[in-house]
Formats: C-alpha cells, sequence, structure tokens
C-alpha cells in the first residue's frame, strides 16, 4: 500500500480526525474565543450538523478544524486538499496545476486557488536571524521570468530582458530565505540582508560591488570571484545556495512555466519550504507534509485578491 492510499486522504470522516490530531493535539481549540478548555467544547454529532462541528459554551458559536486557517469556506472535499498538500510538500520541483486537477478531478480554477492556499501555509515568516553562533551563510541572487522587473542582459549576449530579482539566503547544511526584490542595488539588497543575518555569521558571497561592505557589518566576509572562472576557494563558495537556484529554477521552468511577478513570493516559499524541511534535515515527505498542515492556522486567502499578502482569519 502507497502513503496516497491511507484512509485520511480517501475518507471525509478520517480526514476531519487526522487534522483535528494534527492541528489540535491536547484537544479543540475555538477559534473565535481561544477557549482550550475540552469540558467547555461540544462535538455536535447527528444528520441535522456538518462534519466535524464543535460548539464552544463559553463564545456559543460554532467552528470545525478548518475555521481560522486557509482552508476555511473551502468547498472541496477535505481529503482532497489533504492529498493536494502531501503531493506539493513532496513532489522535490513543484507539481503543476494542471496535474494537480487531473489528479484530484477537480476543475482547474479550483486546483490554481487551492495549490496557493497550500503556498501560503508553507510560508514560514521567521524572523529570528540566520548565521548566529558563526554559522556561514551563502548569499546569492538569480532572475527569473519575462514579467515587468528588474532589466538584465541574457548570457552568451543576447539581447536583454525583462526579468525579476530573487534574493536568496542559504545556512550552509540549513534553511534557506528567498525574497522578491526590485533589484541588484544596495537599496534593494542590504536591507534583507541586515535583516535576517546575524552579525556573528561567516557570510560568503559572490564579487557584487553591493557586498564589499559586509565585511564592516558581519563577524567576516569571504568573496569568490565567478568573473575570473573561481568557483571554490577551500570552504569558500556559494555552491550551496547555487544547488538552491538550479531546483528553483527547474521546478519554475520546467514545471509551472509561467510566473505573474505578483505570485512569485508565494512560490518562493513552496521552494523555501521543501529546501528547508529536506531529508537531510531529518523530513520525511509524511512530516514535512505535517508541518505543512501546521501552517494553515491563522491565515486566509481569499479568491478575489489571492495576489495580496495573507490577514489573520
Amino acid at each position: 500500500m502507497s502513503i496516497i492510499s491511507k484512509k485520511h486522504f480517501h475518507d471525509e470522516e478520517t480526514a476531519f480526525a487526522y487534522l483535528e490530531k494534527t492541528l489540535w493535539p491536547d484537544g479543540p481549540t475555538c477559534p473565535h474565543c481561544g477557549n482550550v478548555d475540552a469540558s467547555r467544547i461540544t462535538r455536535l454529532e447527528g444528520k441535522a450538523h456538518r462534519r466535524g462541528v464543535h460548539k464552544c459554551n463559553e463564545c456559543r458559536k460554532q467552528f470545525t478544524v478548518k475555521v481560522g486557517t486557509v482552508f476555511e469556506h473551502g468547498r472541496l472535499p477535505l481529503h482532497k486538499m489533504l492529498q493536494a498538500v502531501y503531493l506539493l510538500s513532496c513532489s522535490k520541483k513543484g507539481i503543476s496545476t494542471h496535474q494537480l486537477h487531473r489528479i484530484l478531478e477537480i476543475q482547474y480554477k479550483s486546483a490554481w486557488f487551492l495549490s496557493h492556499r497550500i503556498r501560503e501555509a508553507m510560508r514560514d515568516g521567521s524572523l529570528t536571524p540566520m548565521g548566529g553562533g558563526g554559522e556561514i551563510v551563502e548569499i546569492d541572487e538569480t532572475f527569473i521570468g519575462l514579467q515587468a522587473g528588474q532589466r538584465v542582459p541574457n548570457h552568451g549576449g543576447h539581447p536583454a530582458a525583462f526579468k525579476n530579482t530573487v534574493l536568496s539566503l542559504v545556512t550552509r547544511g540549513g534553511s534557506v530565505r528567498s525574497f522578491h526584490v526590485e533589484g541588484t542595488t544596495s537599496a534593494a539588497l542590504l536591507p534583507v540582508i541586515r535583516a535576517n543575518i546575524s552579525k556573528e555569521a561567516f557570510v560568503m558571497s559572490d564579487e557584487l560591488q553591493v557586498y564589499g561592505v559586509l565585511g564592516k557589518e558581519f563577524w567576516m566576509h569571504q568573496t569568490v570571484h565567478h568573473a575570473a572562472h573561481e568557483y571554490a576557494r577551500g570552504m569558500v563558495h556559494t555552491n550551496t545556495i547555487e544547488g538552491y537556484f538550479s531546483i528553483f529554477k527547474r521546478g519554475m521552468i520546467g514545471v509551472y512555466q509561467h510566473c505573474a511577478e505578483k505570485h512569485l513570493h508565494r512560490y518562493l516559499a513552496e521552494f523555501d519550504f521543501r529546501y528547508s524541511n529536506r531529508v537531510k534535515l531529518g523530513y520525511s515527505d509524511e512530516a514535512r507534509t505535517d508541518k505543512a498542515l501546521r501552517g494553515i492556522v491563522g491565515k486566509r486567502l481569499t479568491y478575489r485578491n489571492p495576489h495580496r499578502q495573507s490577514r489573520p482569519a
């Protein structure tokens, strides 16, 4: 039996029980008033009630485990949404919306919106600086897409193309954070770097002139000179971040193919999530899926404006 054959991926009652166990390990919590006293929360059962409905005896409101999450008001069966979370979490380079709509047998627009809900759940939002304790943090930027954005020349002397700039920071052997920035200027890159990297970090980058000031702001800064065909000097290199970019670009070009600029930040969150919770760091596909499910709480994404930043439920 495969993992996708498990009962919570095919049975609605089991799907609710699985999600409740994942989000409420200590019992139900009222999303309206925050009540966690299980003796003051009643599970409503019977033909007259929806599946998985609870009633809080403090605020007198009804709720399910989906309330206050990106799944709230979802019209799709929960077991199909759980399948989508698993497929998106375990596919190294992502899974296209067309593929989801064929596998789940739902409309394309429903699959598209569901995938964006899941990407929103994957968004970390951590503010803890990277590289504390002298860890190595690699910095690099890349360009993606053909949307209105930073104008840069293509390799090989081809005509310039409109592309979006992505800045990524990776702790060597650890997690990654990526940002859609306005370009490769000091004003675009340095505020992001300063806000996300600890002063104790050992920073490594290429020879971009903007990075020249980093040696004065962090514990240590070393560069590799790609223009001179230098790609590693002992432990000094940016090969880790280049490896991440190779996964990201193969996914964006080979799987997703097109990405509007307004949605790029969620695709970055998706690739960051899978990389930061990879097998090497102790996460199986199931563990990664459970972590994505735990990220659905406290986030909402409405169909009319899926390009906007999420707001609390």
